[in-house]
Parts: C-alpha cells; sequence; structure tokens
C-alpha cells in the first residue's frame, strides 16, 4: 500500500513539475509576443513596448478596434529607427494602400504589418537580429497623416 501511494505521490510530483516547466516555456515564449490595437480616432492603445533581450524573434500583432475600413482609416504597425520616422513616413505616403503605405524596399524599415480596417487583426514575426540592445526604436503607422498621432518607442533588451 505504501508503495502504491509513494509512486502515486511521485506521479503527481512528476506531473505537477512538467506542468510547471510547461508554464515556464509559454510564458517565455508570450514574452516575446506583442499587441496593440488601434481604433477610428486614429490611435494606438500602447504608447511604448518592449521586448527582452533574450527574445530571438518577436511577433507583433495589431488590432482595428473601429469599424471603418482600410481605405478609409487603415492602420498597421511599422518598426523603424527613430530618426527615420518621418522619412518612412513620407515615403508610405506614396506608396499607396496597395503596398501597405510602405515604399517596396525600403531598407528602412526593420518590420511592418500590412494595413487592416476595422475588426481585422494583422501580425509580423522578426528576428531581433535586427535589433541592438538599448538602440532608439519607434513604431508608427504609416497611413496618410496618422504618424502625428500613432507612434510609440519600441524598447528592446531594457
Amino acid at each position: 500500500m505504501n508503495l502504491m501511494r509513494n509512486t502515486l505521490a511521485a506521479a503527481v510530483l512528476l506531473g505537477a513539475q512538467g506542468l510547471l516547466m510547461s508554464g515556464t516555456v509559454a510564458a517565455a515564449d508570450d514574452k516575446c509576443k506583442l499587441e496593440i490595437t488601434g481604433n477610428d480616432m486614429m490611435q494606438y492603445d500602447k504608447k511604448d513596448l518592449a521586448i527582452p533581450a533574450d527574445c530571438a524573434s518577436v511577433t507583433v500583432t495589431i488590432h482595428h478596434a473601429g469599424k471603418l475600413p482600410a481605405a478609409a482609416m487603415g492602420h498597421n504597425w511599422v518598426l523603424v529607427n527613430t530618426p527615420d520616422l518621418t522619412a518612412v513616413a513620407n515615403a508610405g505616403m506614396s506608396a499607396g494602400l496597395a503596398a501597405n503605405y510602405v515604399a517596396d524596399g525600403d531598407k528602412r524599415v526593420l518590420a511592418h504589418t500590412k494595413v487592416i480596417g476595422g475588426g481585422e487583426s494583422a501580425s509580423v514575426t522578426f528576428a531581433t537580429a535586427v535589433l541592438k540592445k538599448g538602440g532608439d526604436y519607434s513604431y508608427l503607422c504609416t497611413f496618410p497623416g496618422h504618424n502625428a498621432l500613432m507612434r510609440g518607442k519600441f524598447k528592446f533588451g531594457v
């Protein structure tokens, strides 16, 4: 009887340890996944996004909480070195909606999502190898005129 009880106790402990370890893995993955929401008032819900330096890649998901279509009030999420923000926004305007308001081949763009309309979501996953720990990064919406309000700081490894 004692042998069976000890075996059962050991199995429960091992199972709990497995759950804890799988939870740790899930938590580690979660810190490398970010979400942000835009709305019909040309606002993001976050002014800052941050990921730790041990993330090899990051996934950013943008949600559009509004109701207007992409052609009228579309939003995207574009990551740049902060000094390039205005130039990337200006270049994006002439790229047009079909190109997600991101100039084709613009090397100043570190990552970006497609433009989405109300009720939609989009994600981008990129390697953090393009980032430097403590670098000066910003994100913005490149839909024409939106970047004046829809921008924020992106922090890596700080």
